[in-house]
């Protein structure tokens, strides 16, 4: 197995390259510990059998050297200096092969990579994404001009190198942005979206929609949340940041309903669709702010059962946390990919009538120093006083903008 990576030091995407793997878990599972063993036990980390090549969402930068040579690779960490990279030890390989044939293609085609500083030139970023259990691969190639010479060319060529391909998207970013993918896009080959299984469900994803990197160690993630809810099929379940609806979706199996709650209307289009495609018919998607959803559910008397959260790095903010005592569950299931903001959340939990009872770290992303966490939290007996929360830091800096909400919650 691979550890080294000539690159990791002007890259920054990787802290552990070079350390074996099992020590990568210990060094895990002490940080775990440190941050949240004041809460419970913490049980030992879950790891991967073979932990290189699990990316299966790769996204590359294009520009050139001091040379005038097309590079590709990833920004180094905190700049806009592309690193080329040759090959990753954590990216899926056949996207990393797609990527490499994009830049000979741009040689051969005499297109431009495009130049931040000037404004001028054409491919920014590729993004490329693979159902690792479907095989279905998406390419989006991300332009700075809607003009694209040769394209349908271009396209063509790349197909027949690479007859995999099941679908390339051309997506048009034109702005002064550090964001990857622009608003406008359009089909240039296939659906315009590729499908994955995951825990038994099949799943529609889009260029922007959200869709856990790491497939084989999410059904261990999500296997070990549905366990800890403990679901008989008789619980109404809400899934705050449902995404495509992955967590949601697989608790319906065991649930009696399920209701989402996301603010990305593209991850709500692709969350009712892959419903309707899997024949689940337990569960409704809404679109908004998932803190606001629920205080108007416990305002107009409406019950849930268990909460699953999977908020993003930053962690989850005071209105959603404020919104769970007030919905007050009887469980509550945090999904986390940052133990420090998890530290945070679950004291402010814990001190609204929450006892944590499990905490698992599962690792998604070796060679790295994140960890997965699966945090189960129960209220027993009858419904503490909320309490506001005093001296904690959720300012705008650690939570950013609350987004406006969308659509109220309707009472059935």
């Amino acid at each position: 197995m691979p550890s080294v990576c000539v690159v990791a030091r002007k890259c920054g995407g990787c802290q552990y390259t070079g350390v074996p793997y099992p020590e990568q878990l210990s060094k895990k599972q002490e940080s775990e510990e440190i941050l949240l063993g004041r809460f419970g036990k913490v049980e030992r980390i879950i790891g991967m059998k073979y932990p290189c090549f699990y990316r299966n969402k790769v996204t590359a930068a294009y520009g050139k050297d001091k040379k005038g040579n097309i590079i590709c690779g990833t920004y180094q960490e905190g700049t806009h200096y592309i690193v080329q990279v040759d090959k990753c030890l954590i990216e899926d390989e056949k996207c990393q092969e797609i990527i490499r044939t994009v830049k000979k293609l741009l040689k051969g085609f005499k297109m431009e990579p495009f130049n931040e500083d000037t404004g001028k030139g054409l491919l920014r970023h590729v993004l490329v994404r693979r159902g690792i259990k479907t095989g279905e691969v998406m390419v989006v190639l991300v332009l700075g001009t809607h003009i694209f010479p040769s394209g349908n060319n271009f396209v063509k060529e790349l197909l027949k190198l690479h007859p995999e391909i099941t679908t390339v998207v051309i997506n048009i970013n034109d702005r002064k942005t550090s964001m990857v993918l622009g608003d406008r896009e359009k089909i240039s080959y296939g659906k315009g979206y590729i499908t994955d299984e995951l825990c038994g469900c099949r799943f529609r994803i889009s260029p922007s929609s959200f869709y856990q990197i790491n497939p084989l160690q999410t059904e261990v993630l999500y296997n070990k949340a549905i366990e800890f809810a403990g679901l008989t099929g008789k619980e109404s379940v809400i899934d705050a940041y449902c995404g495509i609806g992955t967590i949601g979706m697989v608790a319906a199996k065991h649930a009696k309903n399920v209701i989402g709650i996301e603010l990305n209307g593209n991850a709500v289009r692709d969350a009712r669709m892959n419903a309707k495609e899997n024949g689940i018919r337990n569960i409704e998607f809404f679109r908004g702010d998932a803190g606001d959803f629920m205080v108007k559910m416990a305002a107009e008397g409406a019950k849930a059962d268990v909460v699953f959260m999977d908020p993003p790095r930053a962690g989850s903010d005071e209105a959603f946390l404020s919104s769970v005592a007030e919905l007050s569950p009887k469980k509550l299931v945090y999904i986390s990919c940052n133990p420090a903001t998890l530290a945070r959340d679950l004291e402010f939990i814990t001190e609204n009538g929450y006892e944590v009872r499990k905490i698992q770290p599962v690792d998604m992303f070796p060679f790295t120093d994140h960890c997965e966490t699966v945090v189960l939290l129960t209220k027993e007996g009858k419904k503490e006083p909320f309490k506001k929360q005093s001296g904690k830091d959720f300012s705008k800096k650690n939570f950013g903008e609350k987004p406006a909400y969308k659509k109220p919650f309707k009472k059935k």
